[in-house]
């Protein structure tokens, strides 16, 4: 569940005027049914000046496993993401049926490539990343850059720090509007302007071939998503857009 409004995922300077800082407001249910139980919530804000990106994401939720047992989780990330896309400074948190785990983190490009050093009750970790990998932002940055050029599909290195804190493969693919689920009847739409397309992400771990998850989704040039579904074999989390704030861009010389 941490991995929703991945987004899941979510810029390059080249193209950070596709994006605009906002805060969206999730209701997270079980599965895809119309009437499928509301099962948590989920909050992005992602906030711009004129040296970097900052991103906070907050999802807490309850999935029944069984009759007799509910699997508590919160999970939320704070971060600082430079617009060039080349250092991440990060904070993760997550709570699972009591148990906590945080992760302190750096991402930064330098002459040797792209190293990632993490911070954990387990020790620190110092990893070396594909050199193409992008950082949270930047990678919906360039996801919406290829959509607007045209592609239909194509495929990124996008670094993953709520997470596991390592780069995943992601195979993108435009789909046809049919494919997304349907908003359930007892939600008011929200207005979003901007030009959207329906994707689908998959997210393969180590050059295997088997997604450990994939998602649909309308993304929006803005870099909000809506519609979403998430399915990682065990569980499928529906998460659909309850408010949108969009802040303002600042004026950088």
């Amino acid at each position: 569940m941490y991995l929703l409004p991945a987004g899941v995922l979510l810029l390059a300077q080249n193209v950070s005027a596709q994006m605009q800082p906002h805060r969206a407001e999730y209701i997270l249910r079980l599965g895809t049914a119309i009437n499928a139980a509301r099962v948590g919530t989920a909050t992005q804000d992602l906030m711009l000046d004129c040296a970097a990106w900052h991103l906070k994401r907050d999802v807490k939720g309850e999935v029944p496993i069984s009759a007799t047992w509910k699997f508590d989780v919160a999970s939320t990330l704070v971060g600082d993401e430079g617009r060039s896309g080349d250092d991440l400074r990060y904070r993760s948190r997550q709570v699972q049926n009591g148990t906590e785990r945080e992760v302190k983190g750096t991402v930064q490009r330098s002459g040797e490539g792209l190293r990632a050093e993490s911070q954990s009750p387990d020790g620190s970790a110092r990893v070396l990343l594909p050199t193409v990998t992008r950082m949270p932002v930047a990678s919906i940055g360039y996801v919406i850059d290829k959509l607007r050029g045209g592609l239909a599909s194509f495929s990124m290195f996008s670094f993953d720090a709520q997470g596991s804190g390592e780069a995943f493969r992601v195979d993108v693919a435009q789909i046809v509007d049919s494919a997304l689920r349907r908003r359930p009847p007892s939600d008011e739409p929200v207005d979003i302007p901007g030009r959207s397309w329906p994707i689908q992400m998959s997210f393969k771990r180590g050059g295997k071939d088997r997604p450990v998850f994939s998602l649909t989704a309308r993304l929006f040039e803005s870099g909000v998503l809506d519609r979403v579904t998430v399915d990682a074999d065990v569980v499928t989390v529906a998460a659909d857009l309850k408010a949108l704030e969009i802040h303002p861009a600042p004026s950088c010389h």
